[in-house]
């Protein structure tokens, strides 16, 4: 019964710990930002013109520089690309996305740690972050 209990408690603690990172300031952003950009026209059509343009370049790499359109295709997704990174709107989404993802890994990182200092977690992009120098969790005695 005891056991039951535990996990009962653990699913409300974690429910009211989702609901806190829904109601988070970091959340409402990524939800505005989101609803921006999905609602802007331009945008959308910089966002269609990338996916159309980026299933003819996964066609085209299985042939690679043989394919007649290689040239093509490769400047072609490149700017794209590049129109699509610069649009105000996909900035804005990419800057909360990685706010929200930051904010899940310090989430996941406290919860680990509480467990034990030997958990790993695995969290976001290891080229951000930061503590250890060389990537290897500080065994090198770099940190």
């Amino acid at each position: 019964m005891l056991a039951t209990l535990e996990r009962i408690e653990l699913l409300e603690y974690a429910e009211d710990l989702a609901k806190m990172v829904l109601e988070s300031n970091i959340a409402e952003q990524y939800q505005i930002c989101l609803n921006k950009m999905q609602k802007n026209k331009e945008t959308q059509r910089k966002i269609n013109r990338f996916v159309q343009l980026k299933e003819l370049y996964e066609e085209v790499q299985r042939f690679g520089k043989y394919h007649p359109d290689y040239k093509r295709v490769m400047m072609d997704i490149r700017f794209a690309k590049r129109d699509m990174d610069l649009d105000p709107y996909v900035a804005d989404f990419k800057l909360a996305e990685t706010d929200l993802q930051t904010l899940l890994d310090e989430i996941s990182k406290m919860i680990g740690k509480s467990v034990s200092e030997h958990i790993k977690v695995p969290a976001g992009n290891p080229f951000f972050e930061t503590g250890h120098g060389c990537g290897s969790g500080g065994s090198c005695g770099c940190s």
